[in-house]
């Protein structure tokens, strides 16, 4: 798409927000109708497209993407009605009598710009947010998976007229003209460094944006924790989608006094879950293109792999890889790794692990498994990151119920359920006052009694 079908189409998207059509809760609601009912419909082309893209196998594409995505709808046609109500607040004795309420209302025109890793689940989770809370939206998905753009350009250009829902196919160079227009707001899942440009971008319009960032989420194993069950649930989550996941646990911290017994359960894990030829496993993904392939190789340190380590450059397939004994100062702790790679290393006192993760960016998500409630209660209140789980990982984001996103280096904002919906709305705060009384207190000439009155109340 041009420069100009670009900027066309932005003002096609403004008008059609300014005649008021998306204000209608009805409207909203038959078009997340349509767009699951077409989903459903293409459920098993959207599969095979990720299979495609990310060597995804059917249980994963569904329990990751187009199941997710279908429970956002779900949720969404359920609670729309409800969020979308003005909401009374109190009013204070002073403004007697009037009402006060917070109005929800649509920022207008939207961008969503999302990432390859999750393809369809992080453009239409979304656009379900951005369509319920009543804007128009344009999704710029990534040029890397691109069977999975093609997929969900067919079911958009079904569903929606251009000015309501359009999607931009390309690279790089639509990516800088569409931050180039004057959006209402954008909402970007990607790289850190990509959303710095983003956020730059942004700036020149003062557009609010949301960032969905990434980071080196960390994996504490304390000493009371379930070795076994961690080890099982470590392995599901850091190897799922071959670890090209934004929470994906980046790297394990462990007390040093069961570094033995957690690194023998974990090579079990992985042998159970992907088997000994997990290269020909066709439940096992791929990475997505060779440029990633090579920058995870080259961050594996074969003098500290205790199992895989091996890699099909023809099918872009690295195995599940374990390293021990690593420092903070290795290669692979110097950046987010976002493959399966799992490096371990280890804490003499809790303590010291927490002021590690501290001083180090905030992280999107931080995952902790201990027996110990106190100390869970401990390291989720010191430690600063996204959200995350207690003897579990990954599942947090899960939920429409909650909201999901980071901070800081991992990002700003957040979304799913009623935070998806808060997200892409402005609470505007009225007060609609009566006109049969008009108290004088508050005009000139001021007057004692006055003064009275009006500390009697503001109190």
């Amino acid at each position: 798409m041009t420069e100009h079908e670009i900027q066309i189409l932005v003002k096609k998207q403004r008008h059609f927000f300014y005649s008021g059509v998306t204000l209608d809760v009805n409207y909203r609601i038959h078009a997340l109708k349509k767009l699951k009912a077409c989903i459903q419909k293409q459920e098993t082309a959207i599969i095979h497209a990720l299979k495609q893209d990310l060597g995804k196998s059917r249980f994963e594409g569904y329990m990751c993407e187009v199941g997710l995505v279908l429970s956002e709808i779900d949720y969404m046609l359920k609670h729309i009605r409800s969020y979308a109500k003005e909401k009374t607040v109190h009013t204070p004795l002073a403004q007697f009598h009037s009402r006060s309420y917070k109005k929800p209302s649509p920022y207008g025109v939207v961008l969503v710009m999302s990432p390859w890793n999750y393809p369809f689940l992080l453009t239409i989770d979304p656009l379900v947010d951005a369509i319920a809370a009543g804007n128009t939206v344009i999704l710029k998905p990534s040029a890397y998976s691109p069977n999975t753009g093609k997929i969900m350009e067919e079911i958009i250009q079904k569903c929606f007229q251009e000015k309501y829902v359009a999607l931009v196919t390309g690279g790089r160079a639509e990516n800088t003209c569409l931050l180039e227009q004057h959006f209402d707001y954008i909402f970007f899942t990607g790289s850190q460094n990509v959303g710095r440009e983003v956020m730059k971008s942004a700036s020149r319009h003062l557009t609010p944006v949301t960032l969905e960032l990434g980071g080196k989420s960390p994996c504490i194993v304390e000493k009371s924790a379930n070795l076994k069950l961690a080890a099982k649930r470590i392995v599901f989550g850091k190897f799922l989608n071959c670890g090209q996941t934004c929470v994906a646990p980046d790297y394990i911290y462990c007390d040093a006094s069961i570094q033995d017994a957690l690194v023998a359960e974990i090579k079990k894990q992985i042998l159970l879950q992907f088997t000994d030829h997990p290269l020909s496993n066709e439940a096992y993904g791929k990475m997505i293109n060779e440029k990633h392939f090579s920058r995870i190789s080259g961050l594996i340190q074969p003098e500290k792999v205790v199992h895989g380590g091996n890699s099909e450059k023809d099918l872009l397939k690295i195995e599940p890889t374990l390293m021990n004994h690593v420092t903070f100062e290795d290669p692979v702790m110097q950046e987010e790794i976002f493959g399966p790679v799992l490096p371990v290393l280890t804490y003499d006192s809790l303590d010291s692990a927490i002021a590690k993760i501290n001083s180090m960016a905030h992280p999107l998500a931080l995952y902790l498994f201990t027996s110990d409630r106190q100390l869970a209660k401990k390291v989720t209140s010191q430690c600063s990151f996204g959200g995350g789980c207690i003897n579990d990982t990954i599942i947090h984001l899960a939920t429409s119920e909650m909201g999901f996103g980071g901070f800081g280096e991992s990002g700003m904002g957040s979304y799913h359920g009623k935070d998806g919906f808060q997200t892409f709305s402005h609470y505007k705060s009225i007060v609609d006052k009566k006109t049969w009384i008009d108290l004088p207190m508050r005009y000139q000439p001021y007057q004692k009694i006055h003064e009275k009155f009006l500390r009697m109340f503001l109190r």
